[in-house]
């Protein structure tokens, strides 16, 4: 049994269940802990805004957490606009990125896994909450630059992006982002299908060759 370990936003904590059933008995499950809390104000268990995500990775090198798959994402935080300002500006996030795939994922996992962020409907989130807005424009953008940045370093991509726009609209929406539970139990098992299929062949390889 191999382990994973998943850093995410509030959208991998409600799929997470669901994908730890459908990863089945070969990976041992787990994820960043903690108290959620506000979903939109991440702590514990939710990763965050990037700069967020890469402070929590140097803690678990610095403290010697090791996982065999790394399942990661980070972006709808990010986008965040505050009176109009992101909350980590476009360069910053590409530099945020940067480090964490160049500098910091190798000590604390064999394969890493990225995750695309999941799309936005502007007019239903920016009507249903006040504090910040978001906008897809944004969501686009930053995930081309994490395209760029993690095509080199990440094993996989796993573009959860446009499987969620193919599973429709706002009917699959709970709020202003956060999705239905059918639609996570979709999810959950469209991401552990990509993983299996990833890693059919490379366990057997690797460890019973």
């Amino acid at each position: 049994m191999k382990t994973l370990h998943v850093v995410g936003d509030s959208i991998s904590m409600h799929y997470g269940p669901y994908l730890a059933r459908y990863l089945g008995p070969e990976f041992n499950y787990s994820r960043k802990e903690g108290q959620a809390g506000n979903l939109d104000r991440p702590e514990g268990a939710n990763g965050g805004d990037s700069s967020m995500v890469l402070d929590y990775l140097r803690e678990c090198a610095a403290t010697g957490k090791w996982w065999d798959v790394l399942v990661l994402n980070c972006g709808l935080h990010d986008v965040k606009r505050h009176e109009g300002q992101l909350q980590i500006p476009a360069g910053d996030y590409g530099r945020n990125i940067e480090q964490i795939f160049v500098r910091t994922i190798r000590s604390v996992t064999d394969y890493v896994i990225w995750v695309r962020t999941t799309p936005v409907i502007d007019e239903i989130h920016n009507a249903r909450i006040g504090d910040f807005q978001r906008f897809n424009a944004d969501i686009e953008e930053y995930n081309a630059i994490a395209d760029r940045e993690v095509s080199l370093t990440a094993d996989w991509t796993i573009d959860l992006n446009g499987f969620c726009r193919a599973l429709g609209g706002a009917e699959m929406l709970v709020d202003h982002v956060h999705y239905t539970e059918p639609a996570r139990q979709l999810q959950g098992a469209y991401i552990a299908g990509c993983i299996n299929g990833f890693f059919g062949g490379r366990w057997c390889q690797r460890y019973l060759s």
